[in-house]
Parts: C-alpha cells; sequence; structure tokens
C-alpha cells in the first residue's frame, strides 16, 4: 500500500473523534505540574525518567507489533522521527530549567506562546493563516497569560530563565510540526518508539553534564513519576502525536493551552492551591480562541474520510 503524504492543513478542521482524543491529551498533560511540583526530584531527571520509562513501554510493543514497519522506514522518515525526539529533549531542557531561574507565572506565560510559533513556522512553509485565526491564536494565548500571570523581573537571572522559558515554547512548537510531518506515513508506534527513546539519551546526557541526581528518590516520588509517565506521557504526548495525523499542529498546540486550566484544577483538588479568581475568565479567552481558529479552518473531503496510520 502506498504512502500516503498528504499533508494536514494549517487550520484543518479536527473530526469530533480527534476533538475527543485531544480532550483526553489535555487531561493527560494537565497532571504534569502538579505530579511534578509534588515529586522531590530534580526535574530534569523527572523529565528522562518519563521518557525512558515511556520508553520502555513503547518499544516492545512497537518490536512485536510494528516491527515490519520500523525496519522498512526510509531516511527521511528515521530522520525526522530523531530530529522530533531532539527537539521534545529540547523543550523539556529549556522550559523546565526556566523555573528555576524566574517565575513559575513567568515560565507557564512564555512557554504559552507555542500556538504563535507553530503558526509562523506553517506560515514560513507556505500555508495560509487567515485573521481570524490569528485573533484566536492572540486571543487564546492572552486567556493562558491572564491565568498564569507574568512578571517579567529585570534581573539577568530572571530575564534568562523568561528566554528559556520562550525558547521551550519554539521548541514544542518545533516537535509538534516535525512530528505532524512523520505522522503522514508512520504510525503512532512506530514513531513514539523512536522519538521517547532519543529523548530519553539527549535528556540522560543533559543530567549527567548537569549533575542533576538520577536515583536515591523516596517511594513517593517514584510513583508520582510513574504516573507522570502514564498519565503526561502516554495519555498526553502520544495522543497529541496521534491525532498528528489528522489534525494540524496549529490547532493541537492552541488545544494544549488547557493544560494551564487542567493543571490548575488540579492543583486545587489534590494539593490544596486554590485556582486564581481568573481562572474562569482566563478558560473562557481560551476556549474562544480555539473556536476561532478551529471556525477559520475546514475538513477536506480526502482527509476526513482517511483513517491514521497504526
Amino acid at each position: 500500500m502506498p504512502a500516503d503524504r498528504t499533508r494536514v492543513g494549517v487550520l484543518e478542521r479536527p473530526s469530533r473523534a480527534d476533538f475527543l482524543l485531544i480532550a483526553v491529551g489535555v487531561a493527560g498533560v494537565s497532571t504534569s505540574a502538579p505530579l511534578i511540583k509534588a515529586a522531590v526530584a530534580p526535574t530534569l531527571a523527572i523529565a528522562f525518567w518519563r521518557n525512558l520509562i515511556a520508553s520502555g513501554v513503547v518499544l516492545p510493543f512497537a518490536a512485536v507489533r510494528s516491527r515490519d514497519e520500523l525496519r522498512a522506514l526510509d531516511r527521511r522518515e528515521r530522520r525526522l522521527s530523531v530530529i522530533a525526539g531532539l527537539l521534545l529533549a529540547a523543550h523539556f531542557a529549556t522550559w523546565i530549567p526556566s523555573l528555576s531561574f524566574t517565575t513559575v507565572a513567568s515560565s507557564v506565560a512564555l512557554v504559552a506562546t507555542q500556538p504563535v510559533w507553530a503558526a509562523l513556522v506553517a506560515r514560513a512553509r507556505g500555508d495560509a493563516v487567515l485573521p481570524s485565526a490569528w485573533l484566536g491564536i492572540v486571543i487564546a494565548v492572552a486567556g493562558a497569560v491572564l491565568l498564569s500571570g507574568i512578571d517579567l523581573q529585570v534581573s539577568a537571572r530572571a530575564l534568562g530563565g523568561d528566554l528559556l522559558a520562550l525558547v521551550g515554547g519554539i521548541f514544542a512548537a518545533l516537535y509538534v510540526t516535525v512530528g505532524a510531518e512523520v505522522r503522514r506515513t508512520v504510525s503512532t508506534t512506530a514513531y513514539t518508539s523512536i522519538c521517547y527513546a532519543v529523548a530519553a539519551v539527549t535528556l540522560l546526557v543533559v543530567c549527567l553534564v548537569s549533575g542533576a541526581e538520577l536515583s536515591g528518590y523516596s517511594a513517593g516520588t517514584w510513583w508520582r513519576i510513574l504516573a507522570l509517565t502514564v498519565l503526561a506521557q502516554l495519555l498526553g504526548h502520544s495522543v497529541f502525536n496521534h491525532v498528528l495525523k489528522t489534525t494540524s499542529p496549529t490547532v493541537v498546540s492552541i488545544a494544549i493551552l488547557f493544560e494551564i486550566v487542567g493543571a490548575a484544577v488540579l492543583a486545587a483538588i489534590f494539593i490544596g492551591e486554590r485556582p486564581p479568581v481568573v481562572a474562569l475568565p482566563a478558560a473562557a479567552l481560551i476556549a474562544l480562541g480555539v473556536v476561532l481558529v478551529v471556525r477559520s479552518g475546514s475538513r477536506r473531503p480526502e482527509i476526513a474520510g482517511v483513517p491514521a496510520v497504526e
């Protein structure tokens, strides 16, 4: 069967099934911040372990189910899968350390610019981004900034952290864009088996160079890392990677902004952090932005009826 190299449009409207899967993915990644905060371990080490454990789950499955596909991958597919893994590691290696140099509010607000960068990348590739879509992106990012707050402190240390968070958002946008390119012809299982393994190895090198402790944690922290892997990595990142077959990186990136809302709700439930009074207005802005972006696109019949590669 010939490979389907049709590229999903920059604002291709998701199917109902994709909307449901995106909601599952958002719920998964929303657990990330509360679990990382509750785990007593270096954040870079947590990023390494979540990718390594995810690889330990996906690789054996891929070896059985996608063995022939992995052998048949061409040079371009392998190269792009590796690049996606490097970009995922770069996202973790820039955004997570930013939390040590600047405020959490500034870090989250700046990394939330991911949809802007995804749209700019799409535009650079020749895709048309309508004014209504840009309006939706601006409104959604404004909602994310309103919820997280932003506090750009005037100091070299804080500005360095702000820059790291901003770069983390750029890497996240590039990660989903490259992932969408791979998913045109490669199944979720085969793609994530390579991507997560590359990210794990890269983050291991970063941890060793930075001196992050990789062991000696309490049982509670290990359980939280395991929960983080299952929920944020396997039910979060993997689901997003799955829908990239039929939904554009720009739409996925803007939908991920709901992670900030979900994290605030979960933090209130499990660790007693009361959500700010602007939580509901901010969620409404993000939802409005998503609606504007999605409505600015249309679904192509040839994409709507094509099942994802699996």
